[in-house]
């Protein structure tokens, strides 16, 4: 990412997804002594954690609890009207995955949140104890590309019936029970499908990436760099398939740098196995 970026002094970047400031930090490093550094996050923890974490940085470090698909709004609000590079990275942060009281992660029994931003009302639970059969299994099949969707649907409604599904754990279980033991994955726990489809739904993670990665590049200045990491086909295929259509677009003004995602070599996934799955791309913008 730092190299991708082609960090310099005097300059302003944006991450757009600031979540434990790891990235943060690495641009702060590299653009000392006067580089700035504009840090936005939906989730309001993430914003404290990172604020304590790049303090040390001062006035060259702005953080705001935002979305990124409101990147532009808040640009023009601190009178910023481009900058010089920008970073979307669309995982989840490790900080989210083990805090039980999220409910993001199966390894251990908690509330069936799965909010990124705790301002919004839907929760995982909601979703799995008033969604229609139907539409559950609906949800599971295309944001989890999960094969038994329809089964563990209908596991959901029976056992909702009996009583409220509310904990991780519990979710867990029924998945468990719904999908046969001989196509249980022995790599993957059975609910990471169901877990990934649940909290895409619940954060609308995919609604109108596009447009956001489309808007990001308005933003920056020639010869700035839009860099996107993702963790599942899913987002890459919506930032392959739009980067694609921006290089085309001679309006837009974007050349592709990566045809092919970067991805993590042997030794970085085993020194941080939850990196088997990053796909790195980028884009530049070019000279009218």
């Amino acid at each position: 990412m730092v190299e991708a970026l082609r960090l310099r002094a005097h300059a302003i970047y944006v991450d757009c997804t600031l979540g434990g400031g790891g990235h943060a930090e690495a641009i702060l490093e590299a653009t000392a002594p006067d580089g700035s550094l504009i840090g936005m996050d939906r989730d309001e923890e993430a914003i404290q954690r990172a604020g304590e974490r790049l303090k040390r940085y001062g006035t060259r470090a702005r953080l705001f609890h935002e979305n990124f698909k409101n990147l532009g709004t808040l640009l023009r609000a601190q009178g910023v009207r481009s900058v010089d590079g920008i970073l979307m990275d669309l995982g989840m942060s490790t900080l989210q995955l083990t805090d039980s009281e999220r409910g993001f992660s199966f390894q251990k029994d908690g509330p069936l949140d799965m909010r990124m931003d705790r301002r919004s009302p839907i929760t995982a639970a909601a979703l799995a104890n008033s969604l229609p059969e139907r539409q559950l299994a609906q949800i599971l099949f295309e944001y989890g590309e999960e094969r038994w969707a329809n089964r563990i649907a209908r596991a959901v409604a029976e056992a909702r019936q009996r009583k409220p599904i509310t904990t991780t754990g519990q979710l867990a279980d029924l998945v468990r029970w719904a999908i046969p033991r001989p196509a249980q994955s022995r790599r993957l726990h059975p609910a990471t499908k169901t877990f990934q489809a649940l909290r895409i739904a619940v954060n609308q993670e995919l609604d109108q990436l596009d447009v956001a990665l489309s808007d990001a590049v308005k933003r920056l200045n020639p010869g700035g760099r839009l860099c996107v990491i993702a963790f599942h086909s899913l987002e890459d295929r919506i930032v392959k398939r739009t980067f694609k259509a921006l290089a085309q677009d001679e309006s837009a003004r974007v050349r592709l740098v990566t045809k092919k995602p970067i991805i993590p070599g042997r030794e970085e996934i085993r020194m941080n196995p939850r990196s088997r799955s990053a796909k790195l791309r980028v884009v530049e913008r070019v000279q009218a």
